[in-house]
């Protein structure tokens, strides 16, 4: 059954990333980058502070590099626990995709699905109260995800995987930002 899974996580790659084409590599390429996300983060961080004032809006800066800081290193440990090679170094599909970039470290859980959805889901559940625009904020972890894919580095399980993983994350941080900040902010 698990094999079977595993085959049909890398079917399902092999295809999404064929259908890549030439003309928008340079995109998908730009899209991985996180630091080409920084006008994105920077909108998030004013808003953060526009709406939460300067004391806890510093407050919750230090939280969410916090938690950045411990999705990835939660996000390291699972990859040392299955160290599944990434799709662009598995000799059993690796000539079937289109990778632009290869990346050596394993491939599951994705960092960047885990990190964005972490991100993501904890600025929206902060700010959902004050701005019904932060929803669109949820476009930033699907492009950043999809991009591991168009590039040929995480299995589609890797994403879901880290999406979910992400989301579970950030929704307790959240309630915890929300507990402490009440806490010492009243």
């Amino acid at each position: 059954m698990f094999e079977k899974i595993i085959q049909l996580d890398k079917q399902l790659l092999i295809y999404l990333n064929n259908l890549g084409n030439p003309q928008w590599d340079g995109f998908w390429l730009y899209i991985t980058k996180q630091f080409h996300w920084a006008p994105v983060f920077i909108l998030v961080i004013y808003l953060f502070f526009r709406f939460l004032g300067w004391k806890k809006g510093l407050y919750l800066i230090l939280f969410l590099a916090v938690l950045v800081a411990f999705s990835d290193q939660f996000v390291n440990m699972i990859r040392a626990i299955f160290e599944r090679l990434r799709p662009n170094n598995d000799p059993e599909i690796q000539d079937q995709l289109r990778t632009l970039i290869n990346p050596q470290n394993y491939s599951f859980i994705s960092g960047h699905a885990t990190t964005s959805t972490v991100v993501t889901v904890f600025a929206v559940l902060s700010l959902k109260k004050f701005t019904k625009y932060i929803y669109l904020f949820v476009l930033f972890p699907l492009f950043f995800a999809y991009s591991r894919l168009y590039l040929g580095v995480h299995f589609p399980i890797d994403i879901l995987t880290g999406a979910s993983v992400g989301f579970l994350i950030g929704t307790g941080a959240a309630k915890l930002f929300e507990y402490s900040s009440n806490k010492f902010f009243k």
